[in-house]
């Protein structure tokens, strides 16, 4: 009677520790900023200008050489060191009201375009996710839907204009003119992105699982949905500013002198005719409001590539090999063979079946 042969086995490696990705988080950012010049741009701008308007209300006259609506002997004087924008017929210096407008501006463009994308945001979900027939919610979202429609169907600078003349040339009025031209843009944009969600397997498997609508909007189409509408919001903060520049320039919002603001500032300007004999007076704002579109521009299109899982990978450099980019170790060796001479390895992977690919 013969004896089995025994095997011997090789001994187990020792377990891998799991590698963190970098393909998420800070690290991704900062390669993917790196690997686009212009977002990086645009994300240096847009501090600088937070930066700027939180000091300017803080502390002003750590920006601004001149206080508000201070009046110097240098009449019209070009641009220089002392005057960097000039200073017009009254020795005002544009620089400093330039800056002093900074905050006002920013904010309302904030104000105006985060309230607009929280209400309409609103209104997007309820639209979308219980757009049921013969349902309450059903109701509610063909209301929601025709109420949009009418809203979308005039242009909304036309229509802001129109209420602006309705309303008067206060702050207040300014920000309710533009927004409520603004929310259905926002109720469209979530609402596609809504009905492109709420129909994906994992919300299936929820609402089969008995998970209340409620939940299912917050844990699971709402988080899924924001990525989206946070590079709309950042896009449309210059959009809506370029809007409340328009309104400025035609003299319907704040009155200038009195309310720093950029659209406001230019209008005055070009109505009392320095535009021609002092052209410099319009640098100032309109170089601001030309910067602040363009560094809101570049940040936008760089943040649909950071939230974008595919282009941050891509960007980021994740697929390269790189320790600690996601690489897996190489499995260790098979087994030696046993003793016996047999022909073959144990833990050796089996070879394929007949019907296997390659």
């Amino acid at each position: 009677m013969t004896t089995p042969t025994i095997a011997k086995m090789a001994p187990l490696p020792p377990p891998q520790p799991i590698l963190r990705r970098v393909g998420s988080g800070a690290v991704s950012t900062i390669r993917v900023l790196r690997a686009n010049p212009l977002t990086f741009v645009g994300f240096l701008i847009v501090a600088v200008l937070v930066i700027a308007a939180i000091l300017m209300v803080v502390a002003p006259r750590a920006l601004a050489p001149y206080p508000p609506d201070h009046v110097s002997f240098a009449y019209s004087q070009a641009p220089s060191w002392t005057h960097p924008f000039g200073t017009d017929g009254a020795g005002i210096d544009i620089y400093s009201e330039t800056l002093y407008a900074l905050p006002l501006d920013l904010a309302l463009a904030f104000v105006i375009a985060g309230v607009a994308m929280v209400g309409g945001g609103a209104l997007g979900l309820v639209a979308g996710f219980w757009d049921r027939p013969g349902t309450v919610g059903g109701v509610v979202s063909v209301v929601i839907l025709r109420i949009t429609d009418i809203f979308l169907a005039f242009p909304s600078l036309i229509l802001a204009l129109a209420i602006a003349v309705s309303l008067g040339h206060s702050v207040g009025d300014l920000i309710l003119a533009v927004l409520l031209t603004w929310w259905p843009f926002y109720v469209r944009l979530v609402r596609g992105e809504t009905l492109a969600v709420k129909h994906l397997p994992y919300v299936t498997a929820a609402r089969a699982a008995g998970v209340t609508d409620g939940r299912i909007v917050l844990r699971h189409v709402l988080r899924n949905v924001l990525e989206p509408v946070v590079v709309y919001f950042t896009l449309d903060i210059g959009t809506v500013l370029v809007t409340l520049s328009t309104i400025g320039f035609v003299g319907l919002g704040p009155p200038y002198p009195g309310v720093a603001e950029w659209g406001g500032m230019i209008s005055y300007y070009q109505g009392a005719g320095l535009i021609t004999s002092t052209p410099w007076t319009v640098l100032g704002p309109g170089l601001a409001i030309f910067v602040t579109v363009l560094a809101f521009s570049l940040l936008g299109d760089g943040l649909r590539d950071i939230l974008d899982p595919r282009s941050r990978r891509v960007l980021a450099g994740t697929g390269t090999g790189a320790i600690g980019a996601g690489t897996v170790e190489p499995p260790p060796p098979a087994a030696s063979l046993p003793v016996g001479g047999t022909d073959t390895e144990v833990g050796a992977p089996a070879a394929p079946t007949s019907g296997a690919i390659g």
